[in-house]
């Protein structure tokens, strides 16, 4: 077994834990850090959509070994004013120039045109005109598929567990979705429909992902509610151990490829329509990820602890714990009194470990951990039973006492 397959050995088996769910304000503020950057970077300096959500038009000719402000200057002199200018590395060619700007009449779409071919040596220009209108239908339809797609998750899992499991996986959609938006702003990436795409992509791994977390909380918890022996937070804490190696194993197979795709493909490559998508798959993922371990579950106890009956088993719990731990210290104690008044003669010791599995209700106290174990001596070893004969066995009716066998 690997070393990987033996560490998650330890923690389905309960060997090993990490405490995922106690450390809830840890996370919180982490997350709460994370996404206060992100909407300080919104607030700043805003989304740069994409020439098919605020329309205009665009223009992509070769790089003649001209620079970005050379370009810049020849497109506002031809009479569009503050152009968005980049630089595009192509696979198989050579660089390309893309300017957008906004909308232009037909006049002012040909004099750029003339301009960017006899000042900056482009034979072939290329042009691409978006209206606004369209780039609204696409916001619109953005806005109303991301509405659609949190109401299917919510109806989905208050029907599959119940309403707080679907209200901690949606605060934790709204957590992924906010540090995705708020990284898209400090990066300056554009917001195309290639990235509402992946953001509506990742929202659907981060479900995923809290589903399985979920169902392996609602498996553990399903039989403590009449017990005495862990808690709603203990018993989901064990879940998110159980379900931690598998988070990690397919959190790093999807995002090797996802990886790829952003700094090979497109910081390597130049493939400048790979990075839309990929930025927001590879955020998404990490953060779907981290959402469904540190996020969902943690919320998720917290609304469920406040109920009656969890209340009540918390306390039980409490109780018997603080029980046991006044049974073994008094054992000690009068262990201890009885050795110093008969002079020696009697070790103890005193079993110092958590309780395992054996240890219920039943009263049963000789095996339980905490019990007095004391070494065997001449005055504690008990009487040894009277010593007896074996009975002679019985004699069948009809048998020869000679021990002759009848002939036949």
């Amino acid at each position: 077994m690997s070393r990987l397959g033996t560490v998650g050995h330890k923690l389905y088996t309960g060997q090993s834990s990490y405490e995922f769910v106690g450390k809830w304000r840890r996370w919180l503020v982490l997350s709460g850090v994370v996404i206060l950057i992100g909407i300080i970077g919104l607030a700043t300096r805003g989304l740069s959509l994409s020439l098919d959500f605020k329309g205009g038009t665009q223009f992509t000719f070769p790089d003649k070994g001209f620079s970005v402000t050379q370009v810049t200057d020849v497109v506002t002199a031809a009479g569009a004013p503050s152009p968005v200018v980049q630089h595009l590395s192509n696979v198989g060619h050579g660089p390309d120039y893309q300017v957008q700007t906004k909308a232009l009449d037909q006049p002012q779409l040909k004099a750029v045109t003339d301009a960017i071919t006899a000042h900056l040596g482009g034979p072939t220009v290329s042009t691409d005109t978006v209206g606004s209108s369209w780039g609204k239908q696409i916001t619109n339809k953005a806005v109303t598929s991301l509405i659609l797609f949190l109401i299917a998750i919510i109806v989905y899992l208050s029907l599959r567990f119940e309403w707080k499991m679907a209200a901690a996986a949606l605060i934790a959609l709204v957590h992924d979705l906010v540090i995705t938006v708020g990284i898209y702003a400090l990066v300056g990436f554009d917001v195309s429909p290639s990235t509402v795409i992946g953001l509506l992509t990742i929202l659907g791994y981060s479900l995923y992902d809290t589903v399985v977390v979920f169902d392996k909380v609602r498996e553990n918890t399903a039989p403590i509610a009449g017990g005495s022996r862990y808690t709603y937070a203990q018993a989901a804490n064990l879940a998110v151990n159980q379900t931690l190696v598998r988070s990690i194993n397919t959190s790093i197979i999807a995002l090797l490829p996802v990886g790829s795709l952003l700094f090979v493909g497109a910081g390597l490559l130049g493939a400048g329509s790979l990075k839309d998508l990929a930025l927001a798959l590879f955020i998404g993922l990490a953060t779907g990820s981290y959402s469904s371990i540190f996020i969902a579950t943690p919320l998720l106890v917290l609304f469920k602890e406040r109920e009656a009956q969890y209340v009540a088993l918390t306390r039980r719990v409490q109780a018997r714990s603080g029980s046991s731990r006044t049974t073994i210290s008094g054992s000690a104690g009068a262990t201890a009194t009885s050795t110093a008044s008969s002079g020696g003669g009697t070790s103890t010791a005193v079993a110092d470990r958590p309780f395992g599995r054996d240890d219920d209700d039943s009263g049963d106290d000789g095996d339980q951990p905490g019990s007095v174990a004391k070494s065997p001596g001449p005055a504690s070893r008990p009487p040894l039973p009277p010593t007896r004969r074996p009975s002679p066995p019985v004699r069948r009716p009809g048998g020869r006492p000679s021990g002759k066998k009848r002939k036949r």
